[in-house]
């Protein structure tokens, strides 16, 4: 019998059966659920694409053909087929296996990515590659109906339609991103869906066809004309095809010998093709079938049992969520923006008691930002709640559409700083060197769950562009300090140096100088609340100082404290994240690594005062 161990790189697939593949799958799920539930990882999306990753892998030809995968956190099964079962007890561990695509694992991760919606555009520079050098392989990108929400998935289509690259894009469609889909397209491949008649003829007329020595090609091809009008009668408004692309579809993923057998046929096809595969996120596993958000990113667990919510510490999205709903409560004008993530932003609460003034515009960051400066612009009160990195992918509109019209737009900007296991893709650690520049933008920095509460309510009166930055995890207690439009919190008051830390860095900045204060070394730490523009009433005090320090957890140039430097006459030591991308791992771990630990602060602020 075939044993899932036996398989150590893609080629040893090509030669099994059907049956030996199914046999695979069933060990493959296993593997997945007993590993993911030690490490922690994603589960439910990979649980999903178990049949179509061996079905891939079975009739391609990696790495020579190019399986690009949109996002990446659905490649455990493609991992695991491709040599690293062995490292999978170390998945997402600092020094461990990535729990997204990693080029230096393997040579079958041919592109890395972590934002969604760029496979199609990836995979249409693989296929230009390959045309200029003559190469017959294939360029395959894998995406999920969510990322199709994104636009540049579209911009990819679009040219592609125009260009006639030989490219095939496999459409996972799961009806998840990560929560539930929304938008047109979404209803669109619901309608496909339901009209599965067109895909079962003509596999099996292929199929036939196939099995006619010398004609059945020339066959195949001669009435493609007749499919065609068949597909359009059976199929209406086809989408894809209008893009110019061959839509071979609807395709059961879970169906082995279905898949195997329309992979064999696209591979013979020239020209762009799209295969629409329908999947179950978290097949296998039943509680995972049953809340597939739920298992999307999960911590460790005890499979047997699935996960047991536990009454925890409130998090800082879940204090948004309940701030924001106590904001509209009072101001019918509130309105909560976001990007596929209601639930990860702490916005469920808030979309089940107004669901009205909750707006998921999909994955499409740039969209949410533009739309909210016409909204307040319109008179509403637009809250953009984005993770730190993933707005990123707006930068041109907050500097266009929200900061040049210096708009009423707050940002909620979740995950500021480290983020641990999901690595370099995902740390938040560019905000505030992204956001500093631009005229008319304030940015806050909460040390705590009340300063947040506060920064929120006062959010309410700001006039102009707002952002506030936020970390991940449980919110913290350490004051209840009055906000005072802002001013900045003396928190520690000593002679001999000063430090400013931001946000998170606040709690960590109280230890070391009470750690300090112990060796007889006494210092002042200054929480600034505003980060952007500096306050003026702190430039005097900053000017008492010799030796003046600031902590933050984003990457040190162009940050805090490199912007601090350039209005103080006096020397300023910044301490923040290196300039390199860091790699994924325990949050405490990869702090440690920074020298952004307790020791390691305190050590650079010895050494800077001589000590």
């Amino acid at each position: 019998m075939i044993n899932l161990r036996d398989i150590k790189e893609p080629k040893d697939l090509h030669n099994l059966t059907v049956k030996d593949l199914e046999l695979l799958a069933d060990q493959i799920r296993n593997f997945l659920i007993e590993k993911v539930s030690n490490t922690g990882g994603h589960l439910s999306s990979n649980l999903g694409v178990v049949e179509l990753t061996l079905a891939l892998h079975r009739v391609f030809d990696s790495p020579n053909d190019k399986l690009i995968w949109d996002v990446g956190h659905q490649g455990y099964v493609h991992k695991i087929l491709t040599g690293r079962q062995d490292d999978f007890d170390t998945l997402r561990q600092h020094n461990g296996l990535s729990g997204f695509l990693k080029a230096c694992e393997s040579e079958h991760d041919i592109f890395e990515a972590g934002h969604s919606s760029t496979s199609i555009s990836a995979a249409l520079g693989f296929a230009k590659a390959m045309a200029y050098n003559h190469d017959p392989h294939k360029a395959i990108a894998i995406i999920g109906d969510g990322a199709l929400t994104g636009g540049m998935a579209f911009e990819a289509l679009n040219y592609i339609g125009h260009s006639n690259e030989n490219i095939v894009v496999v459409l996972n469609d799961n009806e998840m991103s990560i929560s539930d889909n929304v938008g047109a397209v979404s209803k669109h491949l619901n309608k496909i869906r339901t009209g599965k008649t067109y895909i079962h003829l003509k596999l099996k007329i292929n199929k036939i066809l196939r099995k006619i020595p010398i004609i059945g090609k020339p066959m195949m091809k001669f009435i493609g004309s007749f499919k065609d009008s068949l597909k359009k009668f059976l199929i209406k408004n086809m989408l894809f095809e209008e893009f110019g692309f061959h839509y071979v579809g609807v395709v059961d993923g879970h169906n082995l010998q279905k898949l195997v057998d329309v992979f064999e046929h696209v591979k013979e096809l020239n020209g762009p093709v799209l295969v629409h595969v329908v999947t179950v996120k978290g097949k296998g596993y039943e509680p995972a079938e049953k809340h597939p958000e739920k298992y999307h990113g999960v911590s460790k667990f005890d499979p047997k049992i699935g996960i047991v919510e536990k009454p925890g510490k409130m998090k800082y999205q879940d204090v948004l969520g309940k701030q924001l709903i106590q904001l509209r409560d009072q101001h019918k004008e509130v309105v909560a923006i976001t990007a596929a993530m209601p639930s990860g932003t702490g916005l469920s609460e808030f979309s089940q008691k107004y669901p009205e003034s909750l707006i998921d515009v999909g994955i499409a960051e740039q969209n949410a930002v533009t739309m909210a400066g016409a909204m307040a612009k319109g008179g509403l009160k637009p809250y953009v709640c984005i993770y730190s990195t993933f707005l990123q992918r707006a930068y041109d509109q907050i500097v266009h559409d929200i900061c040049i019209q210096n708009l009423n737009v707050t940002f909620c900007i979740d995950r500021a700083g480290l983020v641990g296991e999901d690595g370099e893709t995902h740390h938040g650690m560019f905000d505030l060197s992204y956001l500093s520049h631009i005229p008319n933008m304030t940015v806050l920095a909460p040390k705590d769950q009340y300063e947040f509460e506060q920064m929120l309510i006062y959010s309410l009166t700001h006039e102009g562009p707002l952002a506030i930055r936020y970390p991940r995890g449980t919110a913290i207690h350490i004051n209840d300090a009055s906000l005072q439009n802002n001013t900045a919190e003396i928190l520690r008051k000593g002679d001999d140096f000063l430090i400013l830390a931001v946000g998170k860095m606040v709690e960590v900045g109280c230890e070391v100088v009470d750690s300090l204060k112990a060796k007889g070394i006494n210092g002042t730490l200054i929480n600034p609340r505003q980060i952007f523009p500096i306050k003026k009433e702190l430039i005097p005090v900053i000017d008492e100082y010799e030796h003046v320090f600031t902590l933050e957890d984003n990457v040190i140039i162009g940050g805090y404290g490199a912007y601090l430097s350039t209005i103080m006459e006096q020397k300023i030591v910044p301490i923040g994240l290196s300039q390199r991308f860091i790699e994924h791992g325990n949050v405490d771990v990869l702090l440690e690594k920074e020298g952004l630990s307790l020791s390691g602060i305190e050590n650079k602020i010895l050494n800077e005062l001589g000590k």
